[in-house]
């Protein structure tokens, strides 16, 4: 038997029963535009407000894997709530959505743990019955757009700094390195300015990221050109697919909360990308 993580945010930041969940998240996909990348994925990177927000942007990285078999899945999160820790992960099996439960690879979970260590002297601390809602908000997009029977492998950042989210990305790498993985990088981007001046700032946010840049997504909110929430997920999955052998980042889509609720006073941006190994041919 799994022990398995209950949803708290399934009915409120996205729909609760299967089915409608399962419709409303095929009805995003299928109005994504399908960008054809051009080589091997290794990572996405999406926002993770509540579905009816950002979802639309989301969907337009999560069609890209449509039918796609990868396994382990890396989401990398902030972890907006004050547990002790730099690097948390959950203490048990699964996650459960109304789609069904994922169960988490222990053994990868295990490998990044020594490569965590040996690296940087980097704990993983262990949470149960967590209520963080920026790892659990892609699970059902992979659900409806990978093949079944992907395992997860969950992190979440408390501490975003240079040297915490660098050593995760390197030991992401070495974990992952042999399989058929695919990072995810959840994050949303600038949090309550006036329209105009969010879109300024997540342009620049998302030009670092195009760039391949780690260091400056990082740099973006100290220098006040930038932000991101999970700037420290984003950084760490630059990196890690760096070290997996990804070359390229391509921009696939962007909207704030203002353009589904009409409010532009107030906003949060949304972004999305696809990271990829670029095909020689």
């Amino acid at each position: 038997m799994l022990n398995v993580r209950p949803s708290p945010i399934a009915g409120t930041w996205y729909p609760g029963s299967p089915e409608a969940l399962a419709r409303s998240v095929d009805a995003q996909l299928n109005a994504a535009q399908a960008d054809l990348i051009p080589g091997e994925i290794v990572a996405v990177v999406a926002p993770h407000a509540g579905h009816r927000y950002s979802g639309q942007v989301a969907a337009t990285a999560f069609r890209t894997l449509k039918g796609a078999e990868r396994s382990p899945v890396a989401v990398i999160s902030p972890m907006h709530h004050p547990y002790p820790g730099q690097v948390l992960t959950s203490g048990h099996s699964a996650y459960s959505t109304p789609l069904g439960e994922v169960p988490i690879d222990q053994e990868c979970l295990g490998r990044l743990e020594i490569a965590l260590q040996s690296s940087g002297r980097i704990g993983i601390e262990r949470v149960t019955n967590d209520s963080e809602h920026s790892l659990e908000i892609e699970l059902p997009f992979l659900q409806r757009t990978l093949s079944p029977g992907f395992r997860l492998l969950p992190v979440m950042l408390r501490d975003q700094d240079r040297l915490v989210s660098e050593a995760v990305g390197h030991a992401l790498a070495a974990a992952l390195t042999g399989s058929k993985a695919l990072l995810v990088a959840s994050s949303d981007l600038s949090h309550f300015y006036p329209g105009p001046v969010a879109r300024s700032l997540d342009h620049e946010l998302l030009a670092r990221i195009q760039a391949f840049d780690p260091v400056a997504v990082l740099n973006a909110e100290e220098e006040g050109v930038g932000f991101a929430c999970g700037r420290g997920a984003i950084a760490a999955v630059l990196w890690a697919a760096r070290d997996l052998g990804a070359d390229q980042v391509r921009l696939l889509g962007y909207a704030n909360s203002g353009d589904v609720t009409g409010d532009l006073d107030s906003v949060v941006g949304y972004g999305a990308a696809v990271i990829f190994r670029a095909s020689l041919a």
